[in-house]
């Protein structure tokens, strides 16, 4: 007898469990929903409630520590090995229940950090395929580690380091578990793992668009066929073919009023700094005073986003002067960050230059000021001041260490100003928002890609259905 259906196919997809992996593969999940797939969202007990999108439906697995997340675990290696083994019995089971539904699971798109999930994905006859969250070329540098074509550690005298597609990068330009592969071991571990079964997977995404990364993606097609999708950014921001797409839908902090946009609306066009170091960046305590002085000094309006725990670091007469009077400058713990960059009067976006937050400064056509401090950031940064050119990196002062306030007030008035460098960034980053909008267009590069792996779980579920029978 056969079951009614009320999709064309059923897939499950499986975010790593921190806010920068969590959003673009939510937003892959809202995409394929829209084109009549069934998606379902399948994260850990601690995010389950973080995570609210009608046109997506959440189930919970376990990482085995369902009551704190990782801070629970208290170790990246701990954490990472419990994922693993209670990961993969709650997915199996996730798998198992839909069996026999009007909607059984056809596919499991997984977060490249956890392999894993290919493996239960084969083991119960379904298709699988990994979601790359980093940038093309980040991915292929870790690659070639894993293939042998780079080893570590890479040392200064190895730079400058040269890779098919990839412009030359020096040592300030290389992913930090290059050159310090000891200083994270879980870490590297998982990144290099993201490779160990990728024969097996039938798709491969990549949170990226054609444009943007041709040459890499050009150069490494064989070895790495991945289809390119990206941006994940939401819909309204892009092609606006998700009716109310404005966020991603996820958040693992409290949302906050509307004070933001009302000060912003305060202001003038492109006039104001916002500062953003995402969730997992933390700056030394004279760090943030440098910042904080040479935001001060610079005379630009700015809104900086910084974290309660990282508060304290902040000098107290900067605190006194943003807090008493917020006519300069506006301090708070966390914003929608898309809004923000995508108001009027918002001039620029200094960041930690996580590829989350690149995309979204590419998406939204804001000029960046890059300040990398680990992992891929590093990169990235260089992408956007040599590759893109839509912004500055800021300079590490060798002799302390660190980006002096100086360096800050002169990157800032490199962007924001209409000198002939700062025109140039703002025209660029005009062509990249509009090089993003038409890729995930209807007739877009990243639409087509959606498109044919929709078709493709249409097809392999009709042939289900016929099995079913």
């Amino acid at each position: 007898m056969e079951v009614e259906k009320t999709f064309g196919g059923h897939v499950v997809v499986l975010p790593y469990p921190s806010q920068g992996h969590i959003n673009p593969l939510l937003q892959f999940a809202k995409r394929l929903a829209s084109k009549g797939l069934k998606a379902t969202i399948a994260t850990t007990h601690y995010t389950l409630s973080s995570i609210s999108v009608p046109s997506v439906t959440v189930e919970p697995i376990s990482d085995g520590f369902d009551e704190g997340g990782f801070a629970q675990a208290q170790s990246e290696e701990l954490f990472l090995e419990s994922f693993k083994s209670n990961g993969s019995r709650t997915l199996t089971q996730l798998i198992k229940k839909h069996q026999t539904t009007k909607d059984p699971i056809t596919c499991v798109v997984y977060d490249s950090f956890l392999p894993w999930a290919l493996e239960v994905a084969k083991e119960n006859g379904i298709l699988g395929g990994p979601f790359f969250t980093n940038s093309a070329a980040v991915t292929t540098i870790f690659s070639r580690i894993h293939g042998g074509l780079l080893k570590l550690p890479l040392r200064l005298e190895d730079c400058p380091v040269v890779i098919p597609g990839v412009p030359p990068l020096k040592f300030e330009d290389l992913p930090s578990f290059l050159n310090a592969p000891g200083s994270h071991p879980a870490y590297l571990k998982m990144k290099l793992n993201q490779f160990s079964n990728l024969d097996k997977a039938d798709w491969i995404f990549s949170n990226t668009f054609q444009a943007l990364e041709y040459e890499v993606v050009k150069a490494t097609w064989e070895k790495w066929p991945a289809r390119l999708i990206g941006p994940m950014v939401p819909s309204a921001y892009l092609d606006g073919r998700i009716g109310g797409d404005k966020g991603y839908g996820a958040s693992l902090w409290k949302p906050l009023d509307d004070s933001c946009t009302k000060w912003l609306d305060t202001k003038p066009p492109n006039s104001v700094v916002y500062i953003s170091f995402g969730s997992m960046v933390s700056l030394t305590q004279q760090e943030m005073e440098e910042i904080a002085w040479g935001l001060q000094e610079s005379g630009f309006y700015f809104l900086w986003v910084v974290k309660d725990s990282e508060r304290h670091k902040l000098p107290k007469g900067f605190l006194d002067l943003a807090t008493k009077n917020q006519e300069k400058g506006m301090i708070v713990s966390w914003c929608n960050q898309l809004e923000m960059l995508a108001h009027g009067s918002v001039g620029c976006f200094v960041t930690h230059c996580g590829w989350n937050s690149t995309l979204e400064g590419l998406s939204l056509g804001v000029p960046m000021v890059g300040v990398p401090k680990w992992a891929d950031q590093l990169t990235d940064a260089k992408y956007i001041m040599d590759v893109w050119c839509v912004g500055v990196r800021v300079k590490v002062d060798s002799g302390i260490g660190m980006v002096t306030r100086e360096e800050v007030i002169l990157c800032l008035c490199e962007v924001m100003n209409e000198g002939e460098r700062g025109l140039e960034i703002k025209k660029n980053a005009r062509k990249w928002k509009e090089l993003a909008r038409e890729a995930t267009s209807e007739s877009g590069s990243s639409n087509k890609a959606i498109d044919e792996f929709v078709m493709s779980i249409n097809d392999t579920s009709k042939r289900q259905d016929m099995c079913y029978c």
